[in-house]
């Protein structure tokens, strides 16, 4: 048996293991990372990147290579919404059950994007490994004990059988939804379980573009399907097209009832074709659950993604939201092990992101109910929109100062006016002559933003960040500040005077701020950098 240390050993290769290895590894952060199936997804699953996905990996550095996967403008068909036909033949008739509002130029530097994960897993994997994270595809975990130094895992090779004994400091299972790592810590679940049963249908049908008449949608859902309602889904291209009818196994209905041809029929169907030419690429039973673990931290061992939440597709929130975990708990792993935080930073992961996957998971099932036919008015009033759900989640933990911890997570209007425990606020700017964003302000460490040199941030910040051993630097925000304002009020934006100023945490979420100047600039900051930071004083 082999021996293998690591700082952090990764369960699972999809959209999150991967984003998580490579968040780790650009924070410097040596990573293993081990995923049963022999390779990346060979289909194209998951295909709407959210603006704030796309922020991340912009501050990861892999937007472009993930944008340049982009067929086109991806962008109107977002813009198409959510509809529904008797068939697709039918399609100048068809309803438009959602029109989600999904970014904008004022609120995020970035836009939506659709891309199918057969493409994107291939940049996270490129991407993860050049900052030097070990990849082992083919490999499953089988073990895991943990102790007060870190975790020993076995791993084993699918293909020969050979086991490994990995040691780690820390461990991130990103390994689904029959997560062996959330079986194995013996975590439990709740929700409302399975939802729905389908079948993802991978088929190509060359005739079906013209029928749609180039009509843009994200899906659209075919009521004359036979026995079921069919959803076809557009986003990541029509080579090949998805389509997912619903099944009943309460009937007797199983995965093997569905041949090639009762696909190819249940396609000719919805379609409104019965000549239609169609040909099986591929078939994937799966369950629509909505289903969130009890806690997402145990010890050393961390759960993120459908490990932690899972919950139906209806509104692309499942990946997205899991990448967003990996985010959130690379920047506070790497605070820790790097010692310029306290462990109780990593309690505040759970607390974080647990509150986001039951809100999820809930606005999931709210759009579930509302697709299928199944929503009364108090359904419809609970949904909030896509915006507020990608971009406008709020945090309430210590590492944050003057949040809500009663509050909601998602409110019914978009507001992101910095406060506390919301994404700073988008706000263009000059750097050295380069157009950026506000949000490319933040990674590796705390910053201060304050508009007004002469009430005593700056030099703070120098000596709060040495005496407390916590990376901080203050930008001034101004005509003649380091960052020079295009076209906007950064201070007004961010709530404070010019001579405030805000403390922005590395993943661009607001962490503490001060409306105006303070009188003892030195103790108000090592009072809320100790705290963020889970630090102590001395």
């Amino acid at each position: 048996m082999s021996y293998v240390e690591v700082t952090v050993l990764v369960i699972g290769g999809g959209p999150v293991g991967l984003s998580t290895a490579l968040f780790l590894g650009r924070h410097g952060i040596a990573t293993m990372l081990v995923e049963k199936r022999d390779g990346t997804s060979s289909l194209p699953r998951a295909p709407g990147l959210q603006a704030r996905t796309m922020e991340l990996f912009r501050a990861a550095g892999v937007h472009d290579r993930i944008r340049a996967l982009e067929m086109g403008d991806s962008h109107p068909y977002f813009e198409g919404g959510i509809l529904r036909v008797r068939t697709l033949a039918e399609i100048d008739d068809a309803v438009v059950l959602e029109a989600p509002s999904l970014d904008g130029p004022h609120i995020s530097p970035e836009r939506v994007m659709g891309c199918g994960q057969d493409r994107y897993e291939q940049v996270l994997t490129e991407a993860a490994r050049e900052d030097g994270a070990d990849i082992r595809f083919g490999t499953r975990l089988e073990a895991l004990e943990q102790d007060g130094d870190g975790v020993t895992a076995i791993v084993r090779d699918v293909a020969t059988g050979e086991p490994t004994t990995v040691r780690a400091r820390y461990v991130v299972g990103a390994d689904g939804a029959s997560s062996t790592t959330r079986r194995i810590l013996g975590i439990g679940r709740h929700g409302r379980g399975t939802v729905f049963t389908a079948m993802s249908v991978y088929f190509r049908a060359p005739e079906l573009e013209a029928l749609l008449k180039g009509r843009k949608f994200i899906l659209c859902y075919a009521e004359a399907a036979p026995g079921t309602m069919m959803g076809l889904s557009r986003l990541h291209g029509c080579d090949p097209w998805l389509a997912a009818p619903l099944y009943f196994p309460e009937r007797g209905e199983r995965p093997e009832d569905f041949t090639d041809e009762r696909c190819a029929e249940i396609v000719r169907a919805a379609a409104g074709r019965p000549d239609l030419a169609v040909e099986i690429v591929a078939k994937v039973p799966w369950e629509g659950a909505q289903l969130v673990a009890d806690a997402f931290r145990q010890g050393r061992v961390f759960l993120a993604g459908d490990a932690a939440h899972v919950h139906p597709p209806a509104g692309g929130f499942g990946a997205n939201t899991g990448i967003h975990d990996g985010h959130n708990l690379a920047w506070k792993l790497a605070a820790v092990l790097r010692g310029t935080a306290g462990d109780r930073l990593l309690d505040t992961y759970d607390t974080e992101r647990r509150r986001v996957g039951e809100a999820m998971a809930e606005q999931a099932m709210v759009r579930n109910r509302i697709r299928h036919g199944h929503a009364d008015d108090q359904t419809r009033a609970a949904m909030v929109d896509d915006i507020i759900i990608t971009l406008g989640y709020r945090y309430a933990s210590d590492a944050v100062v003057d949040g809500e911890p009663d509050g909601p997570v998602l409110t019914p209007n978009l507001e992101l006016t910095g406060q506390p425990g919301t994404r700073a606020p988008h706000v263009w700017l000059r750097r050295d002559g380069q157009l950026i964003s506000t949000v490319d302000l933040f990674w590796d460490g705390y910053v201060l933003l304050t508009g007004d040199r002469d009430k005593g941030w700056n030099e703070a910040a120098d000596r709060v960040a040495k005496r407390l051993g916590v990376p901080l630097r203050c930008a001034v925000v101004g005509p003649a500040g380091d960052l020079v304002p295009e076209g906007a009020d950064w201070a007004a934006a961010y709530g404070v005077s010019p001579g405030g100023a805000v403390l922005v945490r590395p993943d661009a979420f607001v962490a503490w701020r001060s409306p105006g100047p303070v009188e003892d600039p030195d103790a108000e900051l090592i009072e809320v950098l100790a705290r963020v930071a889970a630090r102590g004083t001395d």
